[in-house]
């Protein structure tokens, strides 16, 4: 699989990441022996990233990543992680005592002594303008607690705010046909500073593989059924904000767009990788078929410019007027 830097890291990541939201909590019930097979099966295919939380399960997503990597120590994977949502929301919870407390955490989770790769989780926005936090975060990389540190974003302002900070090595965001502001501003300004670029719900929680209908019904305990108007988190997270009426009217076009022999999310995830300034795009699993699936998106070849330009033309009558303003 076509590796690339996943930016200040000066590391090489897949292309096609594996995001293990699924794996902990929020999507529904997965068995520990069904998780353990996801990771497997993503990193016989060439995922070398794994993206996770310390609030994914409350820890479970890091430990079975753990376990698994300490089974397979020739996996050569990185694993990025994220702090701060299993506190109160409030700016002045981001401070250095609390990184440390929640690193010690997650390397206890992951079974490591040093992290690869901290993402704040979609902190309070003005936690991106504060210097305390960052000279914060520096001190871990100076205690070797964590190799590097990065963001995870809801807005596209928060993301340029944050590449503009010299330590940030990579910012992820929500990017899929359905959200395509980052490509206005954040792609090429990540590019210009060297900072890497995580595509997080590239599917949009699910609507992109035109497997939905009105009559889906969705787990008690997936996010997709109690998050739905922002009741739990930024309503961005789930179906990327779109009304689901409205992404599945969206999403039957779209897979319109597939080319022969490519399935609608294939598609989804070709489209991201091609975005310039994209290193990595994590899309989650919770079936050995779907990882394998995932993966082979990175074999694809370039969608054509009629096919670009249907995209941009879906989300600009479709989408652009419930998201664009507002993330």
């Amino acid at each position: 699989m076509e590796q690339r830097i996943l930016g200040r890291t000066g590391r090489a990541v897949s292309v096609v990441g594996l995001g293990t939201w699924q794996l902990g909590a929020g999507w529904g019930a997965v068995r520990e022996e069904d998780a353990l097979a996801v990771l497997d099966a993503a990193v016989a295919d060439g995922v070398t990233f794994f993206d996770t939380a310390d609030v994914y399960g409350d820890g479970r997503s890091e430990q079975l990543i753990g376990r698994y990597l300490r089974e397979r120590p020739d996996a050569g994977v990185l694993v990025a992680t994220k702090m701060g949502r299993r506190a109160e929301q409030l700016p002045e919870n981001y401070v250095l005592d609390n990184f440390r407390a929640w690193n010690d955490r997650s390397r206890a989770n992951l079974g490591v002594d040093t992290l690869d790769l901290v993402q704040l989780h979609c902190p309070p926005t003005a936690v991106y303008s504060s210097d305390e936090v960052f000279d914060a975060l520096d001190t871990l990389v100076a205690e070797k607690r964590i190799a590097h540190y990065a963001v995870s974003v809801e807005t596209a302002a928060e993301a340029l705010t944050a590449i503009a900070r010299p330590g940030v090595a990579s910012v992820q965001i929500i990017l899929n046909p359905f959200r395509l502001k980052p490509l206005d501003e954040v792609l090429p300004a990540a590019v210009a500073a060297g900072v890497g670029v995580i595509a997080r719900v590239p599917l949009a929680s699910g609507l992109l593989t035109g497997k939905y209908t009105r009559d889906t019904v969705f787990a008690a305990d997936d996010h997709r059924s109690y998050n739905r108007r922002g009741e739990a988190f930024d309503q961005g997270e789930t179906f990327s904000g779109v009304d689901y009426a409205t992404g599945l009217e969206a999403a039957a076009e779209f897979a319109g767009l597939a080319p022969e022999g490519t399935t609608p999310a294939q598609t989804a995830l070709r489209w991201i990788i091609q975005q310039p300034g994209v290193t990595s795009v994590i899309p989650g699993a919770r079936s050995v078929a779907q990882a394998r699936a995932n993966a082979a998106a990175a074999g694809l070849g370039p969608l054509d410019p009629g096919t670009l330009d249907a995209v941009r033309d879906l989300y600009d009558r479709r989408i652009r007027a419930q998201v664009h303003g507002r993330w």
